[in-house]
């Protein structure tokens, strides 16, 4: 009977492949290709080329992992073997029940009694004929069964300890070996120069550190040995086969490449669609990435229903794609399984005739054969996932075995080099000239000498990028010159130890990293073993003494991760106690305070003062009162040393220091007059002030970064708002941490209750006719099994049979059915397949469009969460809404298909006989539960993984964030051996889940070979005792056993539903949420004649995702209709932010805008925004033609060809228009790319001109321009303006002296406002800034 399982389980595992491919592809990225090669890196161009062989892969195996192994493997090749056995076992039981068939049907004949043990003629039937002797009465089936059955319980034994060997010593082989790749691994990475992180980034390596070797561990465990048991069976099957009956095996081999051929043409087909309707939604993707992203610019226009169409059309072509797709894999599942049904009746044809004809096998002999067969070819598909393991660990393998062996080029763990005993402290710079590995072209040092006396304080100032602090770390030694070189005390620094060098020097760098956990720990990171009263010392040295005496635990105090909980001043006084506690020769201050405020700069800048004395000190400033002092003075151009001297001779020569000295002093007269009219302004507590004062610095970095256009931005003053430097080479690591701080949260998806399966229904309620049809298929093609194992009963019926003509009558008409069969589970197929994809993929664009609908309606705040950046929705429209139709679609198809499975073979066998029906079902749920058990060990032990390396994770991750602060102190070791003791916890975990698992496989593999043995033996005594027939048995057993893998196939679906139900969830609570400004609604004021009379009243805001940025503090400005307002400040100042209250992208927290009298949060918002128009200072064009980008200025109405020329001829547009070979159909290209920029900025002010806005709002609209086009562009605005209402936004003060009224803002309020000449006669800040021509930001 086995046999007959497996047959099922074979159709299963078709249904599996051919399901499998219908999961994954639902899911965007998919590889349907499932080459048996190991080598698939032909389709994969992400994977690196695959270098190592596999069996390099084992390459650190000691002698007893090798040894398990091989044991492992034997079992495994043994176990292989089982199925086959039983196979002979099964053909013996077979024949005997036969036998005992015909002896009754012999002896139902009135004609024939029992002699003797032989069967004879009754007395007076004698002239009959001769009649072959039959035995009679010597066969006790019972007694025959018991021994079946002990024989079974034999092998089940033998399978449960071959599986729990197999399975536990590849694991735990696999765990050793993986132990010491991570270890070897992480040791490697540790000791790479810094040069080689340059150019890896941080987070490809935890990566790496997790899911690559993880994926070796997959190819070098379990996988190898299920591998070998599969192909072993594979072998066995065909021998048998072959030995038993080569004749029936070569007729069904024959039929299999129809099988395959159907299987690779469907893969191949299914990879083709998709990836058709990957670029078909990849199309409607990049609509919703672009409206996602110039979010502000569509609902400043309205565009909102106008981009939901947009979108939705272009989800068309996708669904008609995925319809497509259904359809041709039911056409060709419908196909194997008519293929295989046609195999049914030809082999059962072909077999019976050698059986009852030539007589050449026992019926017995036949279904060896037929079972051999398909068990050898079912393995063999089953093995074929398992080479897909081996390929992904030999592609993972790769790159992390290529670092293993990588010799660092200067090798920080190595014992070679020179230790000096005595060490003076003088450092020259010889010719040196260096660029970055990571970014060769620029050329960082160009040929620079430099000395540096020992025991004096030599100050390197110079513009960002000039090469200061690389000239600091080519004195630490993460990187080598390319050519010169460096000396400490005439000795080249390349030949000395690296750690006794590195251990001479101590730094503080601008941005100080802490280790995530206590002061006293941070600090003797500074030098192992240090005393208590040493660290006290160095503690007060630097200033921090009494700071760290009053947090509540003192020294013992965890400063968080990063340092995050201690204020930048303390971290700095940490940071330079950790550098003195190694009592340094050099002291390396990389702009040590630039970071901080005025009152921690003081403090920090006196315990650096006190540290000097005596080192060797290396200063970069670029606040020149921190240098003035210093006895030698250094200045940096380009990568040279281009002059040097005291403070005094430097500012005779007129060069770059001197520069440097009368930009800031200029500023800081500014700047400290506007520091003293806050003070009177402001009543808050210093306190708040300060951390404003950080947080602002904080706006000013990033806007500097955007603006770093501004050719001043290495010369911005200096004084009470530190901001420069972020451009230099550190803008770098600093955005590299910023990328690390936000890359934390993105994973932490808040957790989401699933969804109920009938709000997902009710939005696939307009497909209910597809779904009927749909389910009536699949409910025939679950009647399928149960009828196959009819029939097959039956065939072994009819050998029973006595009478020749009426046998080879009912074989005919048995192999007929089968062919019957075969043709409706074609056509079912088909019609299931095909009614639910097209039900699903509409259920999927419906939820698509509804989801970019409701994600258009949000209000501008929720787009600044980073978890709604443009990326993140658009992947949630492309993957939530499609893994939905995991719930419904093909999901109900599979579920109605085992329910009618199971319901059919439980009826049918209580049918037949419910005593032995009743038996089976007791192991039903064994067998159900061995099914749960396999797919749950492939899934849960991933997680546990994942769980127990975490620490280890924060560990590696916390080590290859900072590795500059780790190399410079010599820490690597250090960090080493905690990450080495962390990784103890997960190996233990995997030892033990070896046993675990072994334990569970074995137990799997056995549960069928119980089910049997206990069947069989009470199947012989219902035979004998009540008469039952004996093909009912197998009706029986065959029947309930396929229902029971149809239970565990249904159970292996859950996974995807739940995946459906909490996608669903997520998606709900997206349609749910109520948004703050409702743009869909009719709710709110209208009024007719619509003036433009703007009043912001002490208007008080923060962004919502910084909320403790305060950004309008108290804002109150006015403006009549008409008039022209123009507000000018430093960046973050609040200005554009005004604007946005304005359009209503936000509310304010306190106080209220006033439009025409009404309060902006009850106006209606698409009435609002109708009335007002903005050019920006980066237009954002849509990638269409240039008339559909004007009209995009009202969305409301059709906007005629000639309302677009004469806009366009306002803005001074229509001639250059005029001027392309396609005038105004023109593509503008994605995001308006194809144009300069005062062309798109005129594109820009046309489409404000068309909706004829009553406010206009110009937020730095000429900024980004060069003069010539700045001319044309501010002839096209002044020209707009006339009869507006008209908000301006400028840096450059030239456009905006003939406003009406000009606000001149402060962080966050207006700190003075009138006309140009009142400004100028007020000789305040506006004044200040006119007469300095200084850049305002």
């Amino acid at each position: 009977l086995v046999g007959s399982i497996l047959l099922h389980a074979q159709e299963n595992e078709y249904k599996m492949a051919t399901e499998g491919l219908y999961t994954c592809t639902h899911s965007p990225p998919i590889k349907t290709d499932r080459p048996s090669t190991p080598n698939r890196n032909q389709g994969d161009a992400d994977q690196p080329a695959i270098r190592v062989g596999f069996f390099q892969l084992f390459r650190f195996a000691t002698c007893n992992d090798v040894l398990m192994m091989v044991v492992g493997g034997m079992c495994a090749v043994l176990h292989g073997s089982a199925q086959p056995l039983m196979l002979l076992v099964f053909g013996l039981l077979t024949d005997t029940f036969i036998e005992y068939d015909i002896e009754l049907n012999e002896l139902h004949d009135v004609r024939k009694e029992c002699v003797n043990n032989t069967i004879q003629w009754k007395r007076n039937y004698t002239a009959a004929g001769g009649l072959m002797p039959r035995t009679c009465g010597l066969l006790d089936i019972e007694h025959e069964m018991t021994n079946f059955a002990f024989y079974y319980v034999g092998i089940a034994a033998a399978v449960f300890l071959l599986g729990y060997f197999q399975i536990s010593l590849w694991v735990t082989a696999a765990a050793r070996q993986i132990q010491l790749i991570r270890k070897m691994y992480f040791s490697k990475v540790m000791r790479m120069e810094i040069g080689w992180f340059d150019c890896t980034s941080v987070g490809e390596l935890n990566t790496r550190m997790s899911d690559d070797i993880n994926k070796i561990n997959d190819a070098i465990a379990d996988q190898v040995s299920i591998f070998l048991q599969r192909f072993t069976t594979f072998v066995c099957g065909f021998c048998i086969g072959f030995v038993k009956g080569w004749k029936l095996t070569l007729v069904i081999v024959a039929a299999s490449p129809l099988i395959g051929l159907a299987a690779g043409l469907m893969a191949m087909f299914v990879a083709r669609l998709t990836g058709l309707e990957l670029q078909a939604y990849a199309k409607a993707g990049a609509i919703a990435d672009e409206v996602l992203s110039s979010i502000r610019t569509v609902a400043a226009f309205g565009g909102e229903k106008k981009e939901v169409q947009r979108y939705d059309k272009n989800l068309i072509s996708a669904q008609r794609l995925g319809i497509k797709k259904g359809l041709i894999m039911g056409f060709f599942t419908g196909y194997m399984w008519l293929i295989i049904f046609l195999c049914y009746g030809l082999g059962f044809w072909y077999g019976s005739s050698l059986v009852v004809d030539t007589e050449e096998y026992t019926p017995g002999t036949l279904l060896q054969v037929f079972f051999g067969v398909l068990i050898a070819a079912m393995n063999l598909g089953q093995a074929s996932p398992c080479l897909e393991a081996f390929a992904a660990g030999r592609g993972a393998a790769t790159t992390i075995f290529e670092t293993i062996e990588r010799e660092p080029e200067i090798d920080c763990l190595s014992e070679v080099g020179y230790k000096l005993d005595r060490v003076k402290g003088d450092i020259e710079f010889h010719n040196v000239t260096f660029h970055y590995p990571s970014r060769p072209e620029v050329k960082i040092l160009d040929k620079l000498s430099v000395p540096v006396k020992s025991g004096e304080t030599t100050a390197f100032v110079g513009p960002s990028g000039a090469g200061k602090s690389t000239a600091i770390q080519l004195i630490q030694r993460f990187y080598d010159p390319k050519e010169g070189m460096v000396t400490l005390d005439g000795h080249d620094i390349r030949g000395l130890n690296i750690q006794w060098l590195r251990s001479l020097i101590g730094i503080v760098e601008q941005e100080p990293v802490l280790f995530a956990t206590t002061i006293t720990e941070n600090i003797r990171y500074g030098r192992p073993g240090v005393s208590k009263e040493d660290i006290i010392a160095a503690t007060k040295e630097a200033n921090a003494y009494n700071f760290i005496m009053d947090l509540p635990q003192k020294f013992d105090t965890l400063v968080g991760e990063g340092g995050g909980q201690m204020s930048g001043g303390q971290k700095q006084r940490i940071a330079i106690a950790r550098a003195l506690v190694r009592n340094p020769r050099l002291l390396l201050l990389d702009m040590a305070t630039s970071a901080l405020d005025n009152e921690s700069e003081a403090i920090v800048q006196e315990a650096l003062d006190k540290v000097r004395k005596g080192r060797t000190t290396i200063s970069i400033a670029h606040r020149l009162s921190t240098i003035k002092n210093a006895d030698v003075i250094v200045g940096f151009e380009r990568g040279r040393a281009v002059e040097w001297g005291k403070h005094n001779e430097l500012l005779e020569r007129k060069g770059v220091y001197f520069t440097l000295v009368t930009l800031q002093s200029q500023g800081d007269e500014a700047l400290n007059e506007k520091a003293r009219q806050m003070a009177d302004n402001e009543e808050e507590p210093a306190r708040l002030n300060l951390s404003r004062a950080g947080s602002y610095r904080a706006s000013l970095r990033a806007s500097l970064r955007q603006r770093s256009r501004s050719q001043l931005s290495n010369l911005i003053p200096e004084s009470s708002v530190p901001m420069v430097g972020e451009l230099g080479p550190r803008a770098y690591s600093v955005s590299q941490a910023d990328k690390f701080t936000n890359a934390i949260p993105e994973d932490e998806e808040e957790p989401v209750e699933p969804a109920p399966v009938t709000r997902i229904l009710k939005y696939n309620l307009p497909e209910w006719p597809y779904m009927v049809f749909g389910s009536f298929g699949a409910a025939i093609n679950g009647g399928v099994n149960p009828v196959y194992s009819l029939l097959f009963s039956q065939v072994l019926a009819t050998f029973s049979v006595t009478d020749p003509v009426l046998q080879r009558k009912e074989i005919d008409g048995i192999c007929l059915f089968f062919v019957m069969v075969g043709v409706v589970s074609f056509f079912t197929q088909m019609l299931q397949a095909y009614a639910f994809s097209k039900s699903g993929e509409l259920l999927t664009r419906r939820l698509r469009r509804l989801g970019f609908q409701a994600m258009l309606g949000q209000e501008i705040g929720w787009f600044d969460d980073h978890k709604n950046s443009a990326g993140a929705l658009t992947t949630r429209l492309a993957t939530d809404a499609s893994q939905v139709q995991g719930a419904t679609g093909s999901q109900i198809g599979m579920i109605v298909n085992s329910l009618t499975n199971i319901g059919v073979a439980i009826i049918m066998s209580f049918f037949f006989s419910w005593k032995l029906t009743l038996l089976i079902l007791c192991f039903l749920p064994f067998i159900a539960l061995s099914g749960g058990f396999q797919a749950k060990m492939l899934t849960g032990f991933a997680k546990q993984d994942k769980q127990a390396m975490e620490t280890a994770g924060q560990i590696s991750g916390e080590a290859l964030n900072n590795i500059r602060t780790i190399a410079g102190l010599g820490k690597e070791r250090l960090f080493v051996d905690t990450y080495e003791a962390q990784l103890d916890a997960p190996y233990q975990a995997a030892l033990k889940k070896a046993k675990v698992y072994g334990a569970c496989y074995g137990f799997s593999q056995c549960v069928i070979f119980l089910t049997n043995s206990a069947s069989y033996r009470f199947g012989g005594y219902l035979v004998q005792q009540e008469g039952l027939h004996f093909s009912l048995v197998f009706r029986v057993i065959s029947a309930i056993v396929t229902s029971g893998t149809a239970l565990g196939r249904a159970s292996s679906y859950t996974p995807d539903y739940a995946k459906a139900k909490i996608s669903a969830a997520r998606f709900f609570k997206l349609l749910d949420r109520v948004p703050l400004i409702s743009v869909y609604s009719d709710k709110g004021d209208k009024w007719e004649n619509f003036e433009g009379n703007i009043e912001f009243i002490d208007c008080k805001f923060t962004y919502p995702t910084r909320p403790d940025i305060q950004v309008l503090n108290g804002l109150n400005v006015s403006v009549k209709p008409g008039q022209t307002l123009a507000f000018v400040g430093s960046s973050g100042c609040g200005k554009s932010t005004s604007v946005q209250l304005l359009e209503k992208f936000y509310d304010p927290d306190q106080g209220r805008v006033l439009i025409d009298g009404h309060d902006s949060t009850r106006v209606n918002v698409p009435f609002l925004r109708s009335k007002i128009g903005i050019v920006s200072q980066e237009p954002i064009l849509f990638d269409c033609s240039i008339e559909e980008n004007i009209k995009y200025g009202d969305n409301v109405r059709d906007i005629s060809i000639n309302e677009v020329i004469s806009a366009a001829k306002k803005a001074q547009l229509h001639d250059f228009v005029m001027s392309l070979p396609e005038k105004y159909e023109t593509n503008v290209g994605a995001q308006g790319s194809q144009l300069s920029r005062g062309q798109k900025q005129r594109i820009a002010i046309a489409r404000a001109i068309i909706r004829d806005p009553k406010i206009l709002l110009l937020d730095e609209a000429t900024s980004a321009l060069d003069t010539e086009s700045e001319k044309t562009v501010q002839g096209a605005l002044d020209k707009a303006r006339e009869g507006r209402t008209c908000i301006v936004i400028a840096h450059r003060l030239s456009t905006i002296q003939n406003s009406d009224i000009i606000a001149v803002m402060s962080r966050g309020f207006v700190i003075e406002k009138g006309s140009h000449d009142q400004l100028m006669a007020l000789k305040g800040a506006y004044y200040k800034l006119v007469t300095t021509g200084a850049p305002i930001s």
